[in-house]
């Protein structure tokens, strides 16, 4: 088992800046164009109105700067495993383990917890975790320092820009610093 903190990885919004305020593919990205089976999730909890976008806009830099952050890298997505196929690929990344989301996934909470909440805390399994992701609020900040006992980040990513330098440059201090925290032990 690693020894190396988590990094939980949204697809949508981090990855896919869904929501430029151009609507256009910004530079530096490609388009990935999904054929109709990719459009569907797979996932038998999915409501079946749930459709992904004709294409998503990948950086393809972003691989080679998520493996370097020193974190296990784990698809945290309503794209679960389906983002090896569809997205790793196009970012250079080797296929990744993702988190199940079952029957949570899109499931909204009365409490205003985002829904990939309680399975990304036990998916952790007590380990330390960064959470990239655009949907996270103080809501879920106060459940997860009050179920998780380990370090954790919950990164913001704004789904108008995706990931850039300065969101990789917190993960890599978040990264050392939960890397030092775990060889202390």
């Amino acid at each position: 088992m690693s020894r190396r903190p988590l990094l939980f990885l949204d697809v949508d919004g981090p990855l896919h800046p869904y929501a430029t305020p151009s609507g256009r593919c910004p530079e530096g990205y490609v388009t990935v164009h999904l054929p109709a089976e990719a459009r569907r999730p797979s996932a038998a909890g999915a409501p079946p109105s749930y459709v992904r976008p004709r294409a998503v806009w990948l950086n393809p830099a972003h691989g080679p700067a998520l493996l370097a952050l020193g974190f296990e890298l784990c698809w945290a997505s309503v794209w679960m495993g389906e983002a090896n196929r569809w997205i790793g690929p196009a970012l250079g990344l080797p296929p990744l383990p993702f988190v199940d989301f079952g029957d949570a996934l899109l499931r909204e909470r009365p409490d205003t917890v985002h829904w990939k909440s309680a399975p990304l805390i036990a998916h952790a399994g007590g380990r330390p975790f960064a959470w990239v992701d655009d949907e996270q609020s103080d809501a879920d900040h106060g459940h997860v320092a009050a179920t998780h006992r380990a370090p954790f980040l919950l990164h913001h990513v704004d789904p108008r820009v995706g990931l850039r330098q300065e969101d990789f440059t917190a993960l890599a201090g978040c990264a050392a610093a939960l890397n030092g925290s775990a060889a202390a032990r």
